[in-house]
């Protein structure tokens, strides 16, 4: 899935050009560059899918030469996940109605590549015999009111996988300790692996209307008339997430709870975690910054600008496309607000 606009990561992440994108930590690969070559050593790249926006298909291209143009599965209209995910699976069922399918957001970070691949090769295993839903939760190290969280049962499918209790939006600072304290709480991932046909019924069970659209375009998927079929119904469509529709209603979906180095990068307070820092714990990007009495920020500028910095602890100070941004990191919710605004002025 590769097709947000990133708007927490303004004014870097921009509406025609966002964050899944961008080089955010530096490490000379974007963040679908990387989440395309992690994934290439699970399945070959001829069955590797990206659901984007269709203003988004000739960055895919031009970031990820060696994939088919025909893998790119361009959404006219942002509609949320539920949409994009039904597009694929419909499309790749049609291709292979026993095909296994991972479902994996293009903007995450994952450190420890070796631990993911042998985990989504051990959920590939049970879906390939069993009709559920299963999804990967993330271990929690420590109260973060920024994610989703799962809470399972104590009896598992098997010495891996557990039943889902419960699915928690993103919580409060309290909420968020009981569920750290409780040891049954899982970060939400939103990474899904599942039989084609499984998740096929559970449209069919709780997205009827949804079913019935992608249903209709059986006929036209994998031939030149998808992508203006796709055109056509994509309007249609509730704007509603696959976690809200699907996985919450369903009575078969499971958990997977995994360790692997995960952060969905989700803000720049989540990206200054990963960032190497100076001895004041600032993470800074740019040949040209000078701070004085500067703790704890993360500064993001331009090589060819001179940057001076005196007195701020905690900020998140960017400049890119001929706008600089100054936030408090505590109030990095806002940034999405601020960048509509700034549209505005």
């Amino acid at each position: 899935m590769a097709g947000g606009v990133g708007s927490r990561f303004w004014p870097m992440s921009r509406s025609d050009f966002p964050k899944q994108f961008i080089d955010i930590l530096g490490l000379g690969k974007t963040l679908i560059q990387q989440t395309f070559s992690r994934l290439s050593f699970i399945c070959p790249q001829e069955n590797i899918f990206i659901a984007t926006n269709k203003k988004y298909k000739s960055l895919c291209l031009e970031q990820l030469p060696e994939i088919n143009s025909n893998n790119i599965l361009c959404e006219p209209i942002m509609r949320n996940t539920a949409p994009c995910i039904a597009y694929a699976c419909f499309k790749i069922h049609h291709q292979n109605p026993n095909a296994n399918i991972l479902i994996a957001p293009s903007d995450h970070l994952i450190t420890d590549e070796i631990e993911f691949q042998r985990i989504i090769t051990n959920c590939l295993k049970e879906t390939m015999t069993q009709d559920i839903l299963l999804t990967v939760g993330i271990k929690p190290s420590k109260p973060e009111t920024g994610y989703g969280y799962i809470q399972f049962e104590d009896s598992p499918l098997d010495k891996d996988i557990r039943k889902v209790k419960t699915f928690t939006e993103k919580p409060n600072q309290d909420l968020a300790l009981q569920f750290l304290d409780s040891g049954d709480f899982l970060w939400n991932s939103g990474m899904f692996i599942w039989n084609s046909e499984s998740i096929i019924k559970a449209y069919r069970k709780h997205l009827f209307d949804m079913y019935e659209i992608f249903s209709e375009c059986n006929q036209y998927y994998n031939t030149k008339e998808e992508s203006r079929f796709i055109e056509q119904i994509f309007g249609g469509c509730k704007n509603i997430s696959v976690d809200y529709g699907i996985m919450e209603k369903s009575e078969n979906v499971f958990v997977y709870p995994a360790d692997f180095g995960w952060s969905d990068l989700g803000t720049w307070g989540s990206v200054y975690a990963h960032l190497n820092k100076n001895k004041n714990k600032n993470a800074i990007t740019g040949s040209n910054v000078l701070t004085y009495d500067c703790f704890e920020n993360i500064i993001n500028v331009p090589d060819n600008k001179t940057v001076v910095l005196q007195g701020l602890r905690g900020y998140i100070i960017v400049e890119c496309n001929n706008t600089l941004l100054i936030c408090k990191k505590e109030d990095e919710q806002q940034i999405k607000q601020f960048s509509v605004d700034a549209k505005k002025h």
